[in-house]
């Protein structure tokens, strides 16, 4: 689906064109095309294609989906792919993939299984028009700094989730099977948030050190500050990691001494159960030589010593924090 396809020149909005425009603004000096799709059809990138002579290849990969952020050069022409990370009404995080042709005169963006548009970064290039009228290259930096500035949005929610399940940890009336469960959900959606921004970090490398592509020429300070951020979402992805593996071992020591806390109360109980029953045994052999079961005394003395070692062995499992 078509959602914006729009004519620049000298930083200033040209028109809103037709697709059937597209090439006669491409001939126009100093001005782009910035055109934005959204789940398109086969045909309707088939004909993109056509109107801005994309390679094969990247095409087909754009046709395709499910790529690993990356960059490649065909010619003069960048194509880029990377990945949106969102949350579904359910709380499950989901991948989704922005694919990305920009030349010397346009820029192509292909959103798929993305709900976010793009509309507030197209609002932010209008409004600085003194960086629009570099041309392609801001509007890839701006495409790129939007979808970073999202991935610190779901980090700060994998956080808050982080801290809630710390203090369920030692909360008695917790579930540990669910802790663990919730854990290790916790666990794939950092995997997921690394899959999507370490191989980008490497991407933003390239286009401010070494050898710059020439749409991305005079930009390194900007794409500098992008690759700075995603710096620091991999330093917080590490130290979340951490955390959570302290987290999961925690638990894990939780579940442990609760069984131990369990076989310890049983223990107890089963010796102040087995000192009446083996005096109980013992006075139920009836032998004949037994002065004391002759004695009237016997019963109530046999109780009474029952009972005193029963109340003995409670109170030093009391104290030693076995009951």
């Amino acid at each position: 689906m078509l959602i914006n396809c729009v004519a620049y020149q000298n930083g200033q909005k040209l028109a809103d064109l037709q697709q059937e425009e597209i090439h006669d603004y491409l001939l126009r000096p100093d001005s782009f095309v910035w055109v934005a799709l959204r789940d398109p059809a086969p045909e309707e990138l088939e004909a993109m294609a056509v109107q801005f002579d994309l390679h094969e290849l990247a095409v087909e990969d754009a046709r395709n989906g499910h790529q690993r952020p990356k960059l490649e050069e065909y010619g003069d022409v960048l194509f880029c792919v990377l990945q949106t990370l969102q949350h579904n009404d359910a709380g499950e995080l989901y991948v989704g993939e922005v694919d990305i042709f920009v030349g010397p005169n346009f820029v192509l963006s292909i959103r798929n299984n993305t709900r976010k548009g793009f509309q507030s970064v197209r609002d932010r290039c209008e409004q600085e028009p003194d960086l629009l009228q570099i041309g392609a290259g801001f509007v890839f930096y701006a495409l790129i700094d939007a979808i970073v500035d999202r991935y610190f949005a779901i980090m700060h929610q994998l956080e808050d989730e982080l801290d809630e399940l710390e203090e369920r940890l030692f909360n008695r009336k917790s579930s540990a099977r669910r802790n663990i469960e919730d854990l290790y959900a916790l666990k794939r959606k950092l995997v997921t948030v690394s899959h999507a921004v370490v191989p980008l970090h490497e991407v933003v490398g390239r286009l401010h050190g070494g050898r710059v592509p020439r749409v991305c020429g005079g930009l390194h300070d900007y794409y500098r500050d992008v690759d700075d951020h995603l710096a620091r979402i991999i330093r917080s992805l590490e130290s979340q990691r951490d955390m959570l593996s302290t987290a999961i071992q925690v638990n894990l020591a939780m579940i442990s001494l609760d069984d131990s806390s369990v076989s310890k109360q049983l223990a107890a109980w089963a010796a102040l159960f087995a000192v009446p029953t083996m005096i109980a045994g013992i006075y139920g052999m009836n032998f004949d030589n037994m002065p004391e079961l002759k004695s009237s005394d016997g019963y109530p003395l046999t109780l009474l010593v029952m009972a005193a070692l029963d109340v003995v062995l409670w109170w030093r499992f009391k104290k030693s924090g076995w009951l």
